[in-house]
């Protein structure tokens, strides 16, 4: 079984242009994120799915792996659609770009064991918000499953609403996904639905279509770089020592 790994990285983001090369202690963060991917046991390989000549002259520098794809996606489903089409594998782990403080030990948990990958298989990881301030947060995508552990729905507001009780745990996406291939084919081919587009949370793209989402809880603490403010923040939580950079 093949499975590889790989770190949608769009240059022209919209609350921060350049952000995959953004500097954190003389590397850019696209490195970071590459670095702790690159660590997860079960992994063949990993790839940044990049859009711009600026990334790919990173990429080189620092000999990451890397496959050119359309600056025209508007999602990062639409990005690992084109990917997946250029690089064969049984499954797909993608980490985002924006998430330096990711660890080797969060992400193996999602590596697939006992699926098989000809079946449609999308996964992805969530983590109880232990900030009440997040729960209010638009940026915080809150998640709702069954009691099998899929996606019932999604929401940026408090989901659920506590109307009858308020005796209960929110959990959150965090960046951390695994698709069979047939999954991403599947985005690759199937335009944006409505609640995708009002709501901008891209795996209602499977929702929206009957697909399933399997979400998994893992006990994390990151920090998502959406804006030269969280950059900061990240600099502070990565301090410059040599076990980073021993990778």
């Amino acid at each position: 079984m093949k499975i590889i790994g790989v770190i949608p990285a769009r240059y022209s983001s919209t609350r921060f242009p350049g952000k995959p090369l953004a500097d954190i202690h003389g590397n850019p963060m696209i490195w970071w994120v590459y670095q702790q991917l690159n660590s997860v046991k079960g992994i063949d390989k990993v790839y940044v799915a990049l859009d711009d000549d600026r990334v790919v002259d990173a990429c080189k520098k620092y000999n990451i792996d890397y496959v050119m794809t359309s600056p025209n996606h508007s999602t990062h489903l639409d990005r690992l659609g084109e990917f997946c089409q250029q690089v064969h594998a049984d499954f797909y782990i993608n980490i985002n770009g924006d998430e330096p403080l990711m660890k080797p030990e969060y992400i193996e948990p999602m590596i697939p064991h006992s699926i098989n990958p000809s079946e449609f298989y999308a996964a992805n990881a969530m983590t109880k918000i232990k900030r009440p301030v997040e729960i209010t947060d638009v940026a915080r995508i809150k998640v709702v499953t069954d009691m099998q552990g899929y996606c019932m729905y999604l929401g940026r507001t408090p989901i659920p609403y506590p109307q009858a009780m308020s005796d209960f745990d929110y959990f959150k996406f965090v960046g951390i996904q695994c698709f069979s291939k047939s999954a991403l084919m599947f985005c690759a081919t199937t335009p944006r639905g409505k609640v995708e587009s009002i709501e901008d949370i891209d795996e209602f793209r499977f929702l929206e279509n009957g697909k399933k989402i399997k979400f998994l809880p893992i006990d994390v603490e990151l920090l998502s770089v959406d804006t030269p403010k969280d950059l900061e923040k990240a600099k502070k939580m990565l301090p410059p020592t040599p076990e980073y950079y021993s990778i």
